[in-house]
């Protein structure tokens, strides 16, 4: 399966983006033994909107056209479902062994994301009950994405 993240802002140069970029090129490296494949990063800029629902749209506008045909739609959001490590990497597996070839995982702005992407994700997650800034979640979902393929393959990167 192909995984893509999209994400509402870029990163700037910086230890952030060096530890994004690093976990996700673990990730590339050992992935393909499981399956899984990271493809891209998807960037865009912040919506320029007056009010945060337009900004909403415009953003969820600019997710559905990176979206790949027929892709599964993961959104990161604080109210969606908390998982754990092994939680998490089990629902990517499932993903996987569903005959989809691809997998977005979106990552919205300081607004959040557009309540209507919902109706159209596969699972809405959240990475705990805290707000994290956006530079954050781009290393923990990379990280997660890592730590998924280690678990799914038996590496003792993860121990419980």
């Amino acid at each position: 399966m192909r995984i893509s993240l999209f994400a509402v802002g870029r990163l700037k140069a910086g230890p952030e983006k060096e530890l994004a970029s690093r976990y996700l090129e673990r990730f590339e490296k050992t992935g393909p033994a499981v399956g899984l494949e990271f493809v891209r990063l998807t960037e865009v800029t912040e919506s320029k909107a007056s009010n945060a629902d337009t900004r909403k749209r415009e953003e969820a506008a600019a997710l559905e056209k990176a979206l790949p045909e027929g892709a599964l739609l993961v959104l990161l959001d604080e109210r969606g479902k908390s998982l754990d490590s092994e939680a998490f990497a089990e629902t990517i597996s499932r993903f996987r062994d569903s005959g989809k070839r691809d997998l977005m995982i979106a990552i919205g702005g300081a607004d959040g994301l557009d309540p209507a992407l919902q109706s159209k994700a596969s699972a809405v997650l959240n990475l705990g009950n805290m707000t994290w800034p956006h530079q954050l979640v781009r290393i923990l979902i990379a990280e997660q994405l890592y730590r998924a393929v280690t678990i799914l393959s038996g590496h003792p990167y993860h121990r419980a």
